[in-house]
C-alpha cells in the first residue's frame, strides 16, 4: 500500500459539501496526522456498520490506522468527512479508493458513522473520489458489497454511472467507468438543487427564531430586529436572548441559545463582531440550522475582520450550519403561513411575486421601501452581505422552483463563483425572467494588459456576456429595474417586436414611435381589415396609423373597443397606451377601459402597457384580481421596459447549442509542446515563440499563413525565397505587443536584397527606441492578400475564467472596440452569435462590391480556439490579430498571433 512519505497534500481538493438535509460539512483529504481521530472514528461505528464495510467486526490497532491514513495522493486516495462535537473536530464518514496495480481502475470503499447514515454524504464522497480519480488517470471504479448493504448499492446505482454487478458468495462484484457523462452531470446538478432548496427552506421557514442581541434599548440594531419580526406577525416562536435582561417587549428572554428550552431552527445574530464567533459555536451546538449575522466588522473591514470572518465560517460549518451575511440586513418572506420579517427593514412589504436579492445591505433598505411605494409585492427578499457562506447561486436555485416567485430581481456588486452563477443563472432564467444591476461596473477596474484581447474585453464586457449567454435581462439603474419589474410580474413576455400604440395625443405618440425605434422595436401598419374593424369604434376622422391617435376627444369606451380589436389582431405582438388628461375628457373612463381590457390581454398572452401622463396620484398598475395592466409616467419608460422583455423572449426562443466535438486535434503534441516551453524557461509568465505558436496552432486546425522566423537578414532573404514572394516581415518580439506602432511591419516585399533591408530597417528602428534587446529576429510570411481583418482572441479572467472575444481586427481594433465577448466554453451557437452580434457584421454580407464573407469558417476557428483552451489551460493572453476572413468557402488565414501561457 503506497504511504504518503514525501507526497504533498493536495489542499485544492478541500471542499465544502452540501448535504440533502440542508445542511454542511468538510471534505478533505486525508492526513498522516488522522491516527487518532481515525480510530475514534472507528470505536463509534456500531457492529452492523464495521460488518458491512469490512465483513467482519475486526479490532483494528493502531498499525492499522497508520496504514488506512498513509496515502499517496494518487495511487491510494482517501476523503474524510468533518463535524464539530465539543468544540473538536472529528470524522464522520470516509471514503477512499486504491488503484489496481497495473490497470486504470481502482477498488473503492466508504464507511459513514451510523448517526450521520441517509444523509448523502455517502454520494459526495464519491461525487469527489471520482473528481480526484479523473485527474490522476484512472477510469473506472470497482466495489465489492455485501448482499444486505443495500445502502451502498443504491449510492452507485443512483449516482448516474453505467454499472454492472457479479453476484458470488453473498457480494456484488461492482464495476462502472466514472467518466463524467451528460447524466452524470444532470445527477449531480439536480442533487445540487435538491441540497440547496432544503437549506433555503429551513432558512425562510423556520419554526422558530432566537434573536441573539435583542434588547429593550430602542435605539440599537437588536431592538429593532426583535420589534420588526413581532409586528410581522411571525407564524411561529420567537427567543430573545440577552443575559442582561428578563424580557423584552414582554417577552421572557434567555441569557444563552443553550438556555433555551426548545429547539431553535433559525438565529439572528446582533452582537458585537469579536463575540459572533463564541454565538455561533453556541448555535452549533444547540442544533440551529441556519443563522443570520447582522452583525458588521468582518471581511468589509479588512485586516482582523477576515480572519473572524473565517472564524465565523469554520465554525458554522463545523456544525452544519447555513449562513446569511455577516454584515447584511437580514431575510424576508410574505408568504401569510410564515410572515417573517427576520431584519431590520420597518417596512414590512405586501405579499407579491417578485423575489429581490441585494448584496448591499443599506441599498436593500431603500429598496424595500420603493418597492412597497410602488404597492410591488414581494415574495422574499435576502440581504446576503458577505456571502460568507450563501450566495446568489443558492438563492436563485430556490427561487428557479419556487412557485410565489414569478420575476426575480438582483443588485450585484460582484460575483463569487461566475461560472457556477452563469450554469444556475441560464437554468433558472429559462423558468422566470431574472433582471439584474450589476455595481462596480465603471471602467476605473478595468485591468492592465498586455494584449489587444486583454485590453479590450474589460470587466463590464465581461459581466454583459455573463448575463447574455445566462438570458439574465441587465439594466442600468433601480429605476429601470423596477419599470421591467412592474412589467414582467403583471403581463406575459412579448412573442416579438411588433408594437402598437394608441393614444390621445399625437407627441406622446411621436416620443414613443422614437423609443421604439431606438430599442429595435417594429410598428407595423395598421392592415386594412383592422381599420375596417375600428372605424365603427371611433366617430372622430383620424388618420388610421400606428400609432394610433385617437385625439383629445377619445372616450374611455372609445380606448376599450380599440384595444379588444388590437388584442385578437395577431399584426402585433403588444400594446402601449398613452393617455394625457384632456380639460373635457374624464381620465377615470380610460383607467376603466384599461381595466376591462386587462383579461382579455392576459388570455391573448400578449403585454399591455399603461402610460398615463401628467396625472396626479400616478399609479403604478390598474386592475383587479391579479389582471393588472402595468402604468408609466414617460412613453420612454413603458418602451424601454418593454425592449428588455422582448429581448428576454428572444432568449427563451434562442436554440441551446451544444459543443461540437472536433475531430483530428493532437492535443497530446500540443500539451508537450507547452509543457517543454514552460520547463526550458524560468519566465513566468511565457510568451510563445513564433515557432512554437505555428506549431500549436497547426495541432489544432488553426490556418496560420506561412510563416517562418530568421534570425539574420541573410536567413529572412532565404525564409522569403523559399515562401515565394511577395512577402511580409514582422518583428518577432515577446515584448512588444504593437509592431506597426515601432515600425516592426514592411509589407509587399517582392526581392531577397527588400527582405535584408526590411531586416536591417527595422532592426534599426528598435534600437533608435532602445529596445532592441526585445528583437529576437523576425518572421517571414506570404503575403495574404484580400478579406476583411478580424481580430479573434482569448484572455483569462481572475474572475470568470476564460474569455473569447471576437470582432474587428487590425491595427484599429483598440480604436474602434467593436468586439464581442463570451465565455468559455462555447456551444455553435455561441460562436454565430459572436459573428453576428458586432456592429460592423454587416462588413461579412458583402459591402459595396466586397464578395461575402466566409463566416462558418470563422465560427470553426472560434470553436478550435474554445477547444485549445479547454485542453490548455496554462494560456493566459492569445491574440489573433489580423485574422483574414476570404470569401465564401475560402477559409482564413491568421496573419499575426502572440501566446502567453503561465
Amino acid at each position: 500500500m503506497a504511504g504518503q512519505g514525501d507526497a504533498v497534500y493536495p489542499a485544492q481538493y478541500e471542499t465544502e459539501a452540501l448535504l440533502k438535509d440542508g445542511s454542511k460539512l468538510f471534505l478533505r483529504p486525508i492526513k498522516r496526522d488522522d491516527v487518532e481521530r481515525w480510530l475514534d472514528f472507528i470505536s463509534r461505528l456500531s457492529h452492523r456498520t464495521m460488518y458491512l464495510r469490512f465483513y467482519s467486526v475486526p479490532k483494528l490497532a493502531r498499525e492499522d490506522a497508520v496504514r488506512f491514513c498513509s496515502v499517496d495522493y494518487n495511487h491510494a486516495f482517501a476523503f474524510v468527512a468533518e463535524m464539530l462535537r465539543d468544540q473538536r473536530r472529528e470524522i464522520i464518514a470516509i471514503g477512499r479508493y486504491y488503484r489496481i496495480p497495473n490497470k486504470r481502475s481502482a477498488e473503492v470503499a466508504f464507511v459513514i458513522e451510523d448517526a450521520y447514515q441517509g444523509k448523502g454524504i455517502g454520494t459526495k464522497l464519491m461525487e469527489w473520489l471520482a473528481n480526484v480519480a479523473r485527474d490522476n488517470g484512472i477510469t473506472t471504479f470497482e466495489a465489492a458489497v455485501l448482499a444486505q448493504n443495500r445502502e451502498m448499492m443504491n449510492v452507485f446505482k443512483d449516482y448516474g454511472f453505467h454499472v454492472t454487478s457479479e453476484y458470488e458468495d453473498h457480494a456484488y462484484r461492482v464495476t462502472f467507468p466514472i467518466a463524467r457523462t451528460k447524466l452524470v452531470a444532470k445527477k449531480e446538478e439536480e442533487r445540487e438543487r435538491v441540497a440547496t432548496v432544503a437549506s433555503m427552506r429551513s432558512l425562510l421557514y423556520p419554526r422558530s427564531v432566537a434573536v441573539i442581541g435583542a434588547s429593550r434599548d430602542p435605539s440599537t440594531i437588536g431592538q429593532l430586529l426583535f420589534r420588526c419580526i413581532m409586528q410581522s406577525g411571525f407564524s411561529g416562536v420567537v427567543y430573545p436572548v440577552n443575559p442582561n435582561a428578563e424580557a423584552i417587549m414582554s417577552v421572557k428572554s434567555y441569557p444563552s441559545v443553550l438556555d433555551i428550552p426548545d429547539s431553535v431552527d433559525l438565529a439572528l445574530i446582533a452582537v458585537p463582531a469579536p463575540l459572533v464567533a463564541r454565538v455561533t459555536d453556541e448555535c452549533g451546538r444547540k442544533g440551529v440550522h441556519s443563522i443570520v449575522v447582522i452583525s458588521d466588522g468582518f471581511k468589509e473591514r479588512g485586516g482582523e475582520g477576515v480572519q473572524r470572518e473565517q472564524e465565523l465560517r469554520d465554525i458554522a460549518l463545523g456544525h452544519g450550519m447555513r449562513i446569511v451575511g455577516p454584515n447584511c440586513m437580514g431575510v424576508i418572506n410574505t408568504d401569510l403561513a410564515i410572515n417573517l420579517n427576520a431584519s431590520f427593514s420597518q417596512v414590512y412589504p405586501p405579499q407579491g411575486n417578485v423575489a429581490f436579492l441585494s448584496q448591499s445591505g443599506a441599498l436593500g433598505l431603500s429598496i424595500l421601501e420603493y418597492a412597497d411605494n410602488l404597492n410591488m409585492g414581494i415574495s422574499t427578499f435576502v440581504s446576503v452581505g458577505n456571502r460568507a457562506d450563501i450566495s446568489p447561486n443558492d438563492v436563485l436555485q430556490y427561487w428557479e422552483q419556487d412557485a410565489a416567485t414569478k420575476v426575480i430581481l438582483l443588485y450585484l456588486e460582484s460575483f463569487g463563483n461566475p461560472r457556477n452563477f452563469a450554469r444556475i443563472a441560464r437554468r433558472a432564467s429559462a423558468v422566470k425572467p431574472i433582471v439584474a444591476v450589476k455595481g462596480g461596473s465603471s471602467t476605473a477596474g478595468s485591468r492592465a494588459a498586455s494584449s489587444h484581447t486583454g485590453a479590450l474585453a474589460t470587466p463590464q464586457i465581461a459581466s454583459d456576456a455573463l448575463f447574455q449567454q445566462a438570458g439574465i435581462i441587465r439594466v442600468s439603474t433601480l429605476e429601470e429595474l423596477f419599470n421591467v419589474a412592474t412589467l414582467l410580474s403583471n403581463q406575459p413576455v412579448p412573442r416579438d417586436r411588433n408594437v402598437a400604440i394608441v393614444t390621445n395625443g399625437g407627441g406622446p405618440g411621436i416620443i414613443a414611435a422614437d423609443a421604439c425605434e431606438h430599442h429595435g422595436l417594429v410598428l407595423p401598419e395598421l392592415p386594412p381589415e383592422v381599420i375596417d374593424q375600428l372605424k365603427p369604434f371611433v366617430k372622430r376622422d383620424i388618420a388610421f396609423r400606428n400609432p394610433l391617435d385617437l385625439t383629445a376627444g377619445a372616450t374611455g369606451e372609445e380606448f376599450e373597443g380599440v384595444l379588444k380589436i388590437l388584442a385578437d389582431d395577431n399584426s402585433f405582438d403588444s400594446v402601449l397606451t398613452i393617455f394625457i388628461p384632456p380639460t373635457v375628457v374624464d381620465p377615470k373612463g380610460a383607467e376603466d377601459a384599461m381595466r376591462r381590457v386587462a383579461p382579455l390581454f392576459q388570455r391573448k398572452k400578449k403585454p399591455l402597457l399603461a402610460c398615463f401622463m401628467g396625472q396626479r396620484g400616478f399609479k403604478t398598475k390598474l386592475g383587479t384580481s391579479g389582471k393588472f395592466v402595468p402604468c408609466y409616467p414617460f412613453p420612454e419608460e413603458a418602451v424601454s421596459a418593454l425592449a428588455k422583455a422582448t429581448e428576454y423572449s428572444e432568449w427563451l426562443k434562442r436554440p441551446k447549442g451544444a459543443i461540437p466535438k472536433i475531430q483530428g486535434l493532437k492535443r497530446e503534441r500540443a500539451q508537450k509542446l507547452i509543457e517543454s516551453a514552460l520547463t526550458s524557461s524560468p519566465q513566468r509568465p511565457l510568451w510563445l515563440s513564433a515557432g512554437e505558436i505555428v506549431v500549436l496552432l497547426n495541432c489544432y486546425g488553426i490556418r496560420i499563413a506561412e510563416t517562418l522566423v530568421a534570425k539574420t537578414p541573410a536567413e529572412a532573404a532565404a525564409a522569403a525565397s523559399k515562401l515565394g514572394f511577395p512577402v511580409a516581415v514582422k518583428l518577432a518580439s515577446s515584448t512588444i505587443v504593437h509592431k506597426t506602432d515601432v515600425g516592426g511591419v514592411v509589407l509587399d516585399l517582392i526581392s531577397e536584397k527588400e527582405v535584408e533591408g526590411a531586416f536591417n530597417d527595422i532592426k534599426t528602428r528598435i534600437a533608435e527606441i532602445g529596445r532592441q534587446r526585445e528583437m529576437e529576429g523576425v518572421t517571414v510570411q506570404h503575403m495574404v492578400t484580400g478579406g476583411t481583418e478580424v481580430i479573434v482572441g482569448v484572455t483569462q479572467d481572475p474572475s470568470f475564467g476564460p474569455l473569447i472575444m471576437f470582432g474587428v481586427g487590425g491595427v484599429y481594433a483598440e480604436l474602434l472596440k467593436d468586439v464581442a465577448v463570451k465565455l468559455h466554453p462555447l456551444t455553435d451557437v455561441d460562436a454565430q452569435e459572436l459573428v453576428s452580434s458586432i456592429k460592423m457584421a454587416k462588413l461579412f454580407e458583402g459591402f459595396r462590391g466586397a464578395p461575402p464573407s466566409d463566416t462558418q469558417a470563422i465560427e470553426d476557428l472560434l470553436l478550435r480556439l474554445s477547444a485549445l483552451v479547454e485542453d490548455i489551460p496554462e494560456i493566459a493572453e492569445l491574440d489573433l490579430n489580423p485574422v483574414k476572413v476570404m470569401g465564401q468557402g475560402e477559409g482564413y488565414w491568421v496573419v499575426d498571433a502572440r501566446i502567453m501561457v503561465r
